[in-house]
């Protein structure tokens, strides 16, 4: 049982406690320890004399007025303890979270972000140099079966990117990152979608329509390279 000639330590609190910290103290010991529930009756006397003594603001400054000083800056330094560790505790937990977060975001970029990377390339810069060879005459058999190839695998690229950004979710730190990337296979997968089209109709407009996806998808591709780098600082 606490010392009973001190209130605060029967109340289990610290001088420092608000009233309604006490009051709150006071009440959640009182349940704990009242006869019905297989407390004493001896404690819960201690209780309410204590509680007779702290629970009026008037009644506890008199009583924190007579007590000594050295008791006084002992409570007070057990409260200030008391914060500090809460401090550090919190303090620990953020950085183990932060920490946490900057494992996921790097995993991310590493299994994520660069092979999609690679991948989107590998449909991308050979666009150009297909495009050339086909517009030497686009109704030649040899030269259009070339670029359906081309096609064909730049689909099978973009199916393993789809795969791969669904394979880790994205970190909450890159999730407009994330979403960028996205919108930039999702730009080659339409460009790629307008050229099968042209190649089943000879439709310019699904030509024109693709190569300008192309374009803006390569835009976005080297904004989201520099990022990359951003991110990783």
């Amino acid at each position: 049982m606490p010392n009973t000639l001190d209130p605060y330590a029967v109340l289990e609190v610290c001088s420092t406690a608000t009233q309604a910290e006490l009051k709150a103290s006071y009440r959640r010991l009182v349940k704990q320890h009242h006869p019905d529930a297989g407390g004493s009756e001896e404690r819960i006397l201690a209780l309410n004399a204590a509680w007779e003594q702290l629970g009026d603001p008037e009644s506890r400054r008199a009583f924190d007025t007579s007590r000594r000083p050295a008791e006084v800056a002992r409570d007070e330094a057990r409260a200030r303890g008391a914060r500090n560790a809460r401090a550090s505790q919190v303090a620990r937990q953020a950085s183990g979270r932060a920490s946490h977060a900057d494992e996921d975001l790097a995993t991310w970029l590493r299994k994520v972000y660069s092979p999609i990377d690679r991948l989107l390339g590998q449909v991308i810069n050979p666009f150009a140099a297909e495009l050339r060879a086909l517009s030497a005459d686009p109704y030649d058999d040899a030269l259009m079966e070339a670029f359906c190839t081309y096609l064909e695998q730049s689909r099978s690229r973009l199916n393993k990117v789809k795969t791969l950004f669904q394979s880790i979710p994205t970190p909450a730190s890159a999730r407009g990152f994330g979403l960028s990337v996205y919108h930039c296979f999702s730009q080659v997968e339409d460009a790629v979608t307008e050229f099968e089209r042209y190649t089943m109709g000879y439709v310019d407009s699904y030509l024109h329509d693709g190569r300008e996806m192309i374009r803006e998808a390569r835009q976005r591709r080297k904004r989201l390279q520099d990022e990359r780098r951003r991110l990783e600082i």
